[in-house]
């Protein structure tokens, strides 16, 4: 609850230099768009890392898997990316 009232305040404060809520609103979700996927790129590596530590000899499915985990985590940040320039 209180995040979502933190978000509503910012959203305000830029509004009030533009006069339009929806376009702020959008702006903060956009932003949101681009640090998501790079936290979940973060936990992905980390936790690959940490599983070919553990069982070297996995090493390769590991690292394919987590190619594949990285391709579709950024996928998300490049369609917020997209959707930036679009509105």
């Amino acid at each position: 609850m209180e995040a979502l009232l933190a978000v509503q305040v910012v959203a305000q404060e830029v509004a009030g230099l533009s006069g339009d809520i929806s376009g702020s609103l959008a702006l903060i979700g956009y932003g949101l768009a681009a640090i998501g996927p790079g936290v979940g790129i973060g936990i992905v590596a980390g936790n690959a890392v940490q599983a070919m530590a553990r069982q070297p000899e996995a090493a390769g499915m590991v690292r394919t898997t987590m190619f594949l985990g990285i391709a579709f985590t950024e996928a998300l940040a490049l369609i917020g990316f997209v959707l930036f320039f679009l509105a």
